[in-house]
């Protein structure tokens, strides 16, 4: 199954990553809070978004910074994904 976002939308996917702590204590992704960086999976043609022009200004395979109570949180065969509104997104990570 996939997924077409649609008007200015864009679907990430949460990138895991674990952290060691100062004493060197690695902590799994489950233990810490949610990440705040993704990896863009899909991305939404844009249009006129609330009588507003939208240029999509990111790509697939960007990281992204987004918001962090952004969007919302499906799952799809097993795998979590968020959907958020391009203008939650802060920053492409290069």
């Amino acid at each position: 199954m996939t997924i077409k976002p649609l008007a200015d939308r864009v679907v990430i996917k949460a990138v895991e990553s674990e952290e060691t702590t100062k004493s060197g204590i690695v902590l799994p992704g489950s233990a810490q809070e949610k990440p705040q960086m993704a990896e863009v999976v899909e991305v939404g043609p844009g249009g006129v978004v609330d009588g507003k022009e939208v240029k999509m200004e990111v790509q697939k395979k960007d990281k992204v910074i987004y918001s962090k109570y952004a969007g919302t949180e499906v799952k799809i065969d097993g795998v979590e994904y968020v959907i958020v509104r391009q203008s939650d997104i802060l920053a492409i990570v290069k």
